[in-house]
């Protein structure tokens, strides 16, 4: 009877102990509190995102007290590093900013004065590529393309 209840007691235990390193092992891979505005600065509030698939999105904000637009690329689950990338280009002043290279939870910040401007945008995270043609101005319909290479 001692050997039943010595086998229950370390059945249970290590129950336990698989359950808790499961709970543990998830929250610590999640996410990091990575947002638009921890990237380019508090002032900077989201005027605009499109998703990378799955992966993450593309947030453009923009910071009203000095006219500039920053865009940052921020993946959905961080871990290893992965090709990524964010870029910002005016096309009325030809002022461009990006970012690029492998990361493990965001590319950016990229800044631009963009005030009074039409903008274009994107970025990619692995073979995803996004991007935001003529944006966050009255004077044309923006467009949007995702393709996977």
């Amino acid at each position: 009877m001692g050997s039943i209840r010595k086998a229950a007691a370390v059945g249970a235990l290590t129950t336990l102990v698989v359950g808790a390193a499961a709970v543990f092992s998830t929250t610590a891979s999640a996410a990091p509190n990575v947002t638009p505005q921890r990237v380019c600065g508090s002032a900077y509030k989201t005027v605009n995102s499109v998703p990378v698939g799955s992966l993450g999105t593309v947030y453009l904000t923009y910071n009203s007290s000095n006219g500039k637009n920053c865009v940052a690329t921020i993946r959905a689950n961080p871990g290893t590093a992965k090709e990524m990338s964010t870029y910002i280009y005016v096309p009325d002043t030809d002022e461009w900013a990006g970012d690029s290279g492998k990361y493990t939870s965001y590319a950016g910040p990229g800044y631009v004065y963009g005030k009074a401007h039409c903008v274009s945008w994107g970025g990619n995270i692995a073979n995803v590529y996004v991007s935001v043609e003529n944006s966050n101005c009255a004077a044309f319909k923006e467009q949007r393309i995702t393709e996977i290479r």
